[in-house]
């Protein structure tokens, strides 16, 4: 039986994972997104009739050219790189937890509720530590719900965690605007002051407060927990690969389970911080988006704690000399969140190259028949 050869066909292109990412390129990723992410808004800044290099010589002058302006940058530290580190927990097992917005409000309103009406007369050393720990338990049960929808029935956390988020905002609203509304608030919503003993000390002449020690304490447990303890081993195992940590023999309910009411409730004690340090009541507009940047922040961060931090500084950085933006320039404040989105587009697209790559595949020649033998 006679062969024919048809002509070679083009190639195709596909996708396939990279064996090993190496160490230098993974280092990079971060880097070269930021990088970008300025290119890209200094592309911006000029199509707009601004100097790109004039409005970041601003920003960085308005987060880190005098001492209220790093006292301020560190205030927003604390809220970021708690709620960093609570979703680089879920990260780590691969449970993308999106919530840590609407957790941080109800962290809020656990600890404003406990400190207006539950022991507005205990004294600071046993009001602050019951109101962190409201705080903690507040996040965690709001996290808790995509959790165990994940768990039991996998419902996908992404879609129920963000959605949850507006609940808890919204809920917050309607007690500053209705059962918590001060009445001597002269028509602003808000609760009433916290009594002075639900004040988290500061660290006098700024606004520094106490919360940055929590946010310390907190990266150094996770750390702990992340590299020396067996819980620490499980999250990693299912986080790398789940079929083969069941295979093993753990319980991946309950670890989805704790791990999403700790990642809620360390973002619970950031809205906690916010109303014993800042606010000193909960109000309307609590957090500017806290909890959506932590995702980025976790990300830059490689889901490390220590690193978390100093990333999460950098970050509250950028809002500051936003901020500063729209005070002394005149430009408007979104500047800062625009380079946040560019950095996190640049950061996925390299995530993806460093582990993945393009290959073309060959095909060879396809043997045929002659038309009389088909």
């Amino acid at each position: 039986m006679k062969l024919e050869t048809r002509r070679v066909r083009p190639g195709l292109w596909r996708i396939e994972r990279r064996t090993a990412p190496t160490a230098g390129v993974a280092a990079l990723v971060p880097l070269v997104s930021i990088l970008l992410a300025l290119l890209l808004g200094a592309l911006l800044l000029l199509l707009a009739g601004q100097n790109p290099l004039v409005v970041y010589g601003a920003m960085l002058n308005g987060a880190f050219g005098s001492l209220n302006g790093v006292a301020e940058t560190i205030v927003k530290t604390i809220p970021l790189s708690l709620a960093a580190l609570g979703v680089g927990i879920a990260f780590r097992m691969l449970l993308w937890n999106i919530g840590a917005e609407g957790q941080l409000y109800f962290g809020a309103i656990a600890a404003t509720g406990l400190a207006l009406y539950v022991m507005p007369w205990a004294p600071t050393v046993v009001l602050l530590p019951m109101m962190v720990l409201a705080g903690f338990v507040g996040g965690a049960l709001w996290g808790l719900i995509p959790g165990a929808l994940r768990a039991f029935l996998n419902v996908n956390e992404i879609i129920t965690s963000l959605m949850l988020n507006y609940v808890a905002i919204l809920f917050s609203e309607y007690l500053v605007h209705g059962p918590w509304r001060n009445p001597q608030g002269l028509g602003f919503p808000g609760t009433r002051t916290l009594p002075d003993s639900a004040w988290l000390p500061r660290l006098s002449p700024t606004r520094v407060h106490l919360g940055l020690l929590l946010a310390v304490i907190a990266a150094g447990v996770l750390f702990v927990i992340l590299r020396r303890t067996w819980w620490g081993y499980e999250i990693r195992v299912i986080g790398e690969n789940q079929r083969a940590a069941r295979y093993a023999g753990i319980n991946i309910p309950r670890n989805m389970l704790l791990v999403m009411a700790v990642s809620g409730g360390l973002a619970g004690i950031a809205g906690m911080s916010e109303v014993a340090g800042i606010a000193h009541q909960l109000q309307r507009s609590l957090s500017p988006g806290y909890g959506y940047t932590a995702i980025i922040v976790a990300w830059l961060a490689k889901l490390n704690p220590w690193s978390t931090l100093m990333v999460a500084f950098l970050f509250a950085g950028l809002l500051v000399g936003g901020d500063q933006l729209q005070i002394s320039m005149g430009l408007p404040a979104a500047i800062a969140p625009m380079l946040q989105g560019t950095i996190l587009f640049f950061l996925l697209g390299g995530e993806v190259l460093s582990r993945y790559r393009l290959t073309k595949v060959r095909r060879g020649p396809t043997p045929d028949l002659n038309p009389a033998q088909r």
